[in-house]
């Protein structure tokens, strides 16, 4: 502050005899030294109020407030300050406390001149007096004192407060919980590099520990580079070999990237590690097949059944000749899965759309039939014959089949829902609403159940049947996605929005659910809004939904990524809409 009058003059000199009286006549009061020293502080005289403070300390040796006044005002000398301090009160926790802050602030300086070695020594060496003094070293105060570090830059000395505190109150059996837990929050609140500290630590004590390998990997595949995830993995499966979810996930980062040499380099390490184990060979099989090395696929297929591989191994076999064409090798394949594992539905089902596909539609029928009295809760089987005895003899043999489906299987929503769009497709409405009564009476919390109800309605019911329906079935997907079309159609956008967020985010694996988010948003979004969804549900590898695998599915279709599939199925529900627009029409 720079005095510029003669009547602040006047006042600093009446306030500096007033508190030259207090301390003459009370020496022993703390805070009228504290008082005189700021006040030559104010009137610009540095060397005054550092004079009057040292003399304060010396008449007020175990007042806490002076000494941490004079380490203020002695900045450049505040350690030696502080340390005499510390000599005259031992059992201070507040001077304690800013030697240790002097400590972090003279490890962040050497860190920021590039000497990082001293940074773990002068954290070490502050850590060790304060225990030495027999002051409880606080636990949370100390993890604080890391993040900020880390916010300031300062990275080594994060991970060195982290290295000395980490263990402080913690018993032996509970350090495992208690690092993962500590790490999890540090990372909730962007405190990266402090999360990273509490797994490096933790992984020198626990390095047999899947989990916490696992963790450190999932915090640097969201938040480090290709490289450190890299490093991290290999690190961990020295520790682990038989850690197979460690070695696949290596692999699948280096195929992401495009190094697919180096994927199938690091199955072929997990070979060695996990010969029996068929997650590695399906691996493989998988890398080879998507990257169009049907060849390649074939062989380590063959291997993995010579190796008596289960059920899901044959069904892969039979995809690959499926793929190549190579129909009569397919239907060898599937028979020979069936005899060994008749309970698998999935290659009854391959064995009947083969069928169907070649126009053997009576043998189809009778490989459904097969398929059911092997496996008669299967619901895919049912609805597959019922669609089959639709197409070839009508409405009537598929409710004949789908009533049957109903009492073996009752209070399944699927099963109902098929029966409803067989009565719709055919214009039977009165049937079709009478259904879906019925179907909400036997299943009356089924999400997909009240989705397709209140698209049945006429428009001006919808609104009273999605309040219905959130009653009963609450933030069920379903759901909350026929709410967000709701809004779409009355053309409130970012209502809409917000429930197809909801939505996607409840069921990130229904591929349905993107594509219609994606669908509002390539009509009413900006760019960015379309980039964040397509984004979002590339990372999300969405595999369910009524209309994505109907187009993930198909044959033709194997190969295609993520971000084609979720355009093709929206290109599908475009037609969709229109054909039932003309159908409206009619009507």
């Amino acid at each position: 502050m720079k005095i510029t009058s003669d009547a602040e003059v006047s006042d600093i000199n009446k306030a500096r005899l007033l508190l030259k009286s207090v301390t003459q006549s009370n020496p022993t009061h703390p805070h009228g030294w504290i008082a005189a020293a700021r006040l030559e502080e104010v009137a610009g005289k540095l060397q005054a109020a550092q004079n009057l403070i040292k003399k304060g300390c010396e008449e007020c040796p175990k007042s806490e407030d002076v000494w941490l006044e004079a380490c203020r005002l002695a900045s450049h000398e505040a350690k030696a300050v502080i340390a005499r301090g510390v000599k005259a009160i031992p059992n201070s926790v507040k001077l304690w406390m800013q030697a240790a802050k002097l400590e972090q602030a003279a490890a962040k300086l050497e860190e920021a001149n590039g000497n990082s070695d001293s940074v773990g020594k002068i954290i070490e060496r502050g850590i060790k007096t304060l225990k030495a003094e027999g002051l409880e070293i606080d636990r949370e105060m100390w993890m604080k004192e890391a993040e900020a570090a880390e916010r300031a830059g300062s990275v080594e000395t994060c991970q060195a407060i982290i290295r000395n505190t980490i263990e402080v109150g913690v018993e032996e059996e509970d350090r495992k919980r208690t690092w993962v837990a500590d790490a999890e929050e540090c990372k909730k609140r962007g405190s990266i590099e402090t999360a990273r500290a509490i797994y490096a630590h933790a992984l020198t004590v626990f390095l047999t520990k899947k989990s916490i390998w696992l963790k450190a990997a999932q915090l640097e595949k969201s938040h480090g580079t290709r490289e450190s995830l890299d490093m991290l993995l290999q690190k961990a499966v020295t520790y682990i070999p038989r850690a197979q979810t460690l070695w696949l996930m290596g692999a699948k980062e280096k195929w992401l990237a495009g190094d697919v040499p180096a994927a199938r380099w690091i199955l072929q390490q997990a070979y060695a590690a996990l010969p029996d184990s068929e997650e590695i060979w399906l691996a493989a099989f998988k890398l080879e097949f998507e990257n169009n090395e049907p060849e390649r696929a074939r062989r380590i297929l063959e291997k993995a059944r010579e190796r008596g591989g289960t059920e899901k191994v044959w069904m892969k076999s039979a995809i690959v000749e499926r793929e190549l064409g190579n129909t009569a090798e397919e239907r060898s394949l599937l028979d020979e899965g069936l005899k060994r594992f008749p309970s698998f539905y999935k290659l009854w089902l391959m064995l009947g759309q083969l069928e169907e596909r070649l126009g053997n539609l009576e043998q189809a029928k009778g490989t459904y039939g097969l398929g059911l009295k092997h496996c008669p809760n299967c619901i895919p089987l049912w609805l597959s014959l019922a669609h089959l005895e639709e197409k070839v003899n009508g409405l009537s043999k598929a409710r004949a089949v789908l009533t049957m489906a109903r009492k073996r299987n009752p209070q399944n929503p699927e099963l109902w829902l098929a029966a409803v769009r067989a009565e719709a497709r055919h214009g039977y409405k009165k049937e079709s609403d009478i259904l879906m009564a019925k179907a909400l009476q036997e299943c009356p919390t089924s999400g997909i159940l009240w989705a397709a109800s209140i698209e049945m309605v006429p428009r001006p019911q919808q609104k009273t049947k999605s309040r219905d329906a959130y009653m009963r079935c609450g933030d069920e997907p379903h759901v909350v996605a026929a709410v967000g079309k709701i809004f779409w159609h009355d053309r409130k956008f970012d209502k809409a929005r917000s429930w197809f967020n909801r939505a996607v985010t409840l069921a990130p694996d229904i591929g349905d659910f993107w594509a219609l988010y994606y669908k509002f948003e390539m009509q009413h979004g900006t760019e960015e809004n379309q980039k964040d969804v397509l984004n979002r549900c590339v990372a999300a590898e969405p595999k369910l939904g009524e209309k994505w695998q109907a187009v993930s599915k198909a044959v033709e279709n194997s190969h295609l990524p993520t971000e084609v599939i979720l355009k093709k199925v929206v290109g599908a529900m475009g037609k969709e809409e229109l054909h039932a627009a003309a159908e409206n029409g009619k009507n």
